[in-house]
């Protein structure tokens, strides 16, 4: 196992140094001049000279990229030029708010998206199939930010159900003492069951607008996949041999078909990356990705460049622990690498 994430994270290197290069070359080629921005519309033509020296934008792109890569090895992000306040920061601050959002879309879309896939499978041409490829190919078709407009005008303005969306928490309470930075989590851990009740509201519509995005993936997966072992020798043998439909489902058939779920899982979570950015500025959400829209009208470089480099160690910290996951679930995978 430990050979395996070796040489998981060996591979993992140059991908993180090639998204730190090709990011801070794309941001370089945003429309827009940086120092006119903020210099302001009234600013002379010196203003905007002696702000870019400020910058560093004045110098050539080889030297400015090994400013940024001397800074990056200390640690040091950059500061954003809208607040003022160091990139590492507001992303630590931010970054609770997107992963608790992430996370509970995606676990509610397994809840659902898994039996449902299962199911469809075993029952395959019944009416649960034909309603899983029904909304499987909805769950595809409508993009993200229309989904929670959607949710937004009937579960808020037409039923009354859900809070505003404007944000984690409600205006009238407070924040829990930050453990976690899940405000679910830490409203449990504090007792503070009326905060809870108040940040799971909060969460619930931003959370299925995400999971009706990530289900039909990982719902069609799990079917595809069940029926692929369905009709292997080795489940008709274990049919043959009397065991249950429970066991012969379950412990043989679905254990064989979850390397193809777990591999979609990683995709499904990179998917969701950046959905979350449209979802976040649809309900107010305070996560990294409004963060980094707002940075990027602005033509601000380094939250820009701070939000691109923490997807990235995110996702490969994600397709580090699918690996192992291969190894638990298949010891083949152990012994190929």
């Amino acid at each position: 196992m430990l050979k395996l994430l070796g040489s998981r994270l060996a591979t993992a290197v140059p991908s993180l140094i090639g998204v730190v290069i090709v990011t801070f070359l794309l941001t370089r080629v945003l429309p827009g001049d940086t120092a006119a921005y903020f210099a302001g519309p009234a600013a002379t033509p010196q203003a905007i000279a002696e702000i870019r020296t400020k910058l560093g934008l004045d110098k050539s792109l080889p030297a400015q990229f090994a400013d940024y890569v001397s800074a990056l090895a200390q640690g040091d992000l950059g500061s954003s030029l809208s607040t003022g306040q160091p990139v590492a920061t507001e992303i630590a601050a931010r970054l609770p708010a997107s992963a608790e959002l992430t996370l509970a879309g995606l676990v509610l879309a397994l809840l659902i998206a898994v039996p449902f896939g299962i199911i469809a499978a075993v029952r395959q041409g019944s009416w649960i199939d034909h309603a899983c490829r029904i909304i499987t190919t909805a769950g595809v078709s409508l993009p993200v930010f229309f989904t929670g407009l959607l949710l937004v005008y009937v579960f808020y303005f037409k039923l009354g159900w859900a809070p505003a969306p404007l944000g984690r928490l409600d205006v009238f309470f407070s924040a829990p003492e930050t453990v976690t930075g899940f405000y679910v989590i830490d409203s449990l851990i504090a007792r503070d069951f009326e905060t809870f009740r108040a940040a799971l509201a909060q969460l619930a519509v931003p959370a299925i607008t995400l999971a009706i995005f990530a289900l039909a993936p990982i719902a069609r997966m799990t079917r595809a996949s069940m029926l692929a072992v369905l009709s292997s020798e080795f489940v008709r043998t274990a049919k043959a041999a009397g065991l249950t439909d429970y066991t012969v489902i379950i412990t043989y058939a679905f254990r064989n078909a979850m390397l193809p779920v777990v591999t979609t899982l990683g995709m499904v979570f990179s998917f969701l990356l950046g959905a979350n950015v449209l979802v976040e500025k649809v309900f107010a959400w305070p996560g990294i990705g409004s963060y980094a829209v707002e940075a990027l009208i602005t033509s601000d470089y380094a939250p820009v460049q701070g939000f691109v480099l923490a997807m990235a160690i995110l996702y490969v910290i994600l397709n580090l622990l699918i690996d192992l996951a291969y190894g638990i679930i298949d010891p083949r995978a152990r012994s190929e690498a």
